[in-house]
């Protein structure tokens, strides 16, 4: 690993809670001179969140202990290709001598492009990717998945470096034709020490009678947008068909499948048996977690899963179907967790009511999980993304037209060479 020190410019969207534990442990690397970009300040403030249906600002903080600027978007807002237009990006990267740029916003938006643009034209590293571990589209229609499988080699192709999530995004990565060398996993994670103080802090007692939950009886939680590619009805449905005598079932979450999810339940004749928490903020999960004895993550689409690293975190055993990106990482069946194929209402009846009916078998498995977390942290993925910065750097640079090429590393190389 070079010990040379590397300026380093973030390209956020937004902030988000998953990100600010990473920007903060990137501020105090002693190879990096780093600081954020962001596009917008949604989610530090107040905006409505068309998945959560509802407004959402995260309480927890977003932009404390690193260095970050705010760039005006001038465009739509929108979930569109105009939705993000920062044009002052152009000059913040072109006038500031950075060695690195790393890129959070989809190819899909202008800024994006503004970015490229303005990187390979100073001839700077350029560094982007995906938290995907499948090129399926989240909405399972066939065309999107042809699209992609042509675009996306030549999209990643364009990175200097190209950033994955997971196992899974790497081998994703390496069927589209990206070299190993052009490849850095850099880990999708939560801010591990947070999580196990907050746990620690929660009093399980407290949050269970708030639900009007007594201590004897099995909580099987979903914590998610309830949206149709998270299926939570599996859920509903699998809680149900196992029959679990003194057991209950909490959806932490909204979105769009609430009402049917409801009147699931009560056709199903378990709506007295069935707790809807609605939007929960992140100070509120710990505790969630920890009131908890099992929770599912059901989902067909899903590219890596946080809640996975949240629950195993506060001891809370998880569930997940085989379309989930985190369980190739975190969950070996049987010994963190457990897994299910995707849709098998029937497989994941069985494992509830197998695992609830063992808890000394939740027990082992709950602490297996925590010893999993250990390296998968922040810490963990800012090595992997300073190395991935390291090997993008080093390949050298051309010098744009009118920069002396002997203060360039590709200058400075030839010169030695001879």
């Amino acid at each position: 690993m070079s010990d040379r020190r590397y300026r380093v410019l973030t390209i956020a969207s937004h902030p988000v809670q998953y990100g600010a534990p990473i920007f903060r442990v990137m501020a105090q690397h002693p190879q990096l001179d780093f600081q954020v970009a962001y596009c917008s300040l949604r989610g530090a403030e107040p905006g409505h969140d068309p998945e959560f249906g509802t407004t959402v600002e995260w309480d927890i903080p977003l932009l404390d202990g690193y260095s970050w600027i705010h760039v005006p978007n001038q465009g739509t807002g929108a979930e569109s290709f105009f939705g993000l237009r920062n044009p002052g990006l152009w000059k913040l990267i072109r006038s500031s001598g950075f060695d690195a740029v790393i890129c959070h916003v989809s190819y899909l938006r202008a800024s994006f492009w503004i970015t490229y643009l303005a990187a390979r034209s100073r001839s700077t590293a350029f560094l982007f990717g995906t938290d995907a571990s499948a090129i399926g589209p989240r909405d399972g229609r066939s065309w999107k998945r042809v699209l992609k499988r042509l675009a996306w080699p030549t999209v990643f192709r364009l990175a200097s470096q190209v950033l994955t999530a997971s196992s899974a995004g790497y081998e994703m990565m390496r069927s589209l034709g990206i070299p190993e060398e052009r490849i850095s996993m850099a880990l999708d994670t939560v801010d591990n020490g947070w999580w196990l103080a907050e746990c620690a802090r929660a009093d399980r007692g407290t949050v269970r009678r708030a639900w009007g939950i007594d201590e004897v009886e099995r909580v099987v939680l979903f914590c998610g947008k309830l949206q149709p590619w998270k299926r939570p009805v599996d859920v509903l449905k699998a809680f149900a068909a196992a029959a679990i005598s003194g057991s209950r079932l909490v959806f932490a979450g909204e979105g769009a499948e609430r009402d049917r999810l409801e009147a699931e339940a009560s056709t199903l004749g378990i709506r007295d048996r069935v707790h809807f928490l609605g939007f929960l903020n992140q100070s509120q999960l710990p505790g969630v977690y920890k009131a908890s004895d099992l929770m599912v993550i059901s989902s067909e689409y899903e590219p890596f899963g946080l809640v996975v690293n949240e629950a195993m975190l506060c001891g809370c055993p998880v569930v997940a179907s085989d379309k989930v990106g985190a369980v190739r990482d975190l969950i070996v069946a049987g010994r963190t967790g457990f897994v299910y194929p995707c849709g098998d209402t029937r497989a994941l009846a069985t494992i509830l009511q197998e695992s609830l009916g063992d808890l000394a078998g939740l027990s082992i498995i709950r602490n297996a999980a925590l010893e999993r977390m250990e390296g998968w942290s922040p810490r963990a993925s800012v090595a992997a993304l300073v190395e991935g910065v390291t090997r993008a750097v080093s390949r050298g640079r051309r010098a744009p037209k009118g920069e002396d090429e002997s203060t360039t590393e590709a200058g400075r190389a030839r010169r030695l060479s001879g």
